[in-house]
């Protein structure tokens, strides 16, 4: 039975990795700063690690076949200040350092590290064809930020491990996240659509998401870099549309939030938010994977059950 070692385990995509994990019966060490978490069952073990003092549990180290390495601070959660903007860049670069030194150092069976990365690497969407993983990236801060974090995680390769890196767009799921915000206005029978709801979202249901990265650890072959996002994107307006029409039926009310109020209220943060960025999913579907959820539509109706 092989061991999978998760950094960012108790956030959105790591509690639902874990679940697939252990249901196909790998083990799974989850790398928190708080190892007294309850395990949900004997597949489930918490060990030890601390980014800002770069300090590892290395007897968990030297127990994984497979790294997935999901950690990092929120970018939503709060306003882009300098302060927060350093917290999340360093979140990234800071714990892949962290791993690549450890590695380096511990002995390790490590077959291959898998690492998120973000569709943010894209500048804005012009028209035309979609974003594919040769297309640059532009100058910007999220951009600059994966670019950082990729970097980091290419250097696992110089110990002779096999790397996979996910450029993921936004996850959606019930249990929060994106989903949860749009889904909120419309327990008041609103469905808020931000600016002129026409820019362009990549996504991806997070039973797809935790299927690639399975894969993945499955799939020996498969590295590189890839596209996480579901086949068919969709423009911001349709994807809440289609949410208050799954979850609603007719009884909502649609709201543009206009551009200037966003600026204001989320600052530098409000480019991402009104930004239309379309990305492609060929690759990885030319790999054979097969999404389960590839239209909008059919993933709200999992999520509302319709």
């Amino acid at each position: 039975m092989d061991t999978v070692l998760i950094t960012g385990g108790t956030g959105l995509v790591g509690r639902a990795l874990t679940r697939l994990l252990t249901e196909v019966g790998y083990k799974v060490i989850i790398l928190s700063r708080k190892t007294e978490l309850p395990a949900e069952n004997g597949l489930v073990t918490y060990a030890h690690w601390d980014v800002d003092r770069q300090t590892i549990d290395e007897a968990a180290l030297s127990q994984a076949d497979y790294i997935v390495h999901l950690a990092g601070a929120n970018v939503a959660d709060k306003r882009w200040t300098a302060e927060r903007k350093k917290e999340i860049l360093d979140s990234r670069t800071q714990s892949t350092v962290l791993l690549f030194n450890a590695l380096s150092r511990i002995p390790n069976k490590v077959k291959k590290f898998i690492s998120a990365s973000a569709t943010g690497y894209y500048g804005p969407y012009k028209g035309g064809e979609p974003f594919t993983e040769n297309d640059p990236p532009i100058d910007d801060y999220l951009s600059t930020t994966c670019v950082a974090w990729e970097n980091a995680v290419l250097k696992m390769q110089s110990l002779q491990k096999k790397v996979l890196i996910f450029r993921t767009g936004i996850a959606l799921s019930p249990e929060g996240g994106a989903l949860k915000e749009f889904y909120k206005p419309l327990k008041f029978g609103f469905a808020t659509i931000l600016g002129n709801g026409e820019q362009m979202v990549p996504w991806i249901h997070i039973h797809d998401l935790v299927r690639l990265y399975l894969s993945g650890i499955v799939n020996p072959d498969l590295a590189g870099i890839y596209n996480a996002v579901a086949p068919n994107p969709v423009r911001h307006k349709d994807l809440v549309m289609t949410l208050a029409q799954v979850a609603r039926g007719k009884s909502f009310i649609p709201v543009y939030v206009p551009a200037f109020a966003l600026k204001m209220a989320l600052g530098e943060m409000s480019v991402e938010v009104l930004k239309s960025v379309s990305v492609s999913a060929a690759k990885i579907s030319n790999t054979g994977f097969v999404f389960s959820y590839p239209d909008i539509r059919s993933a709200m109706e999992n999520f509302f059950k319709r």
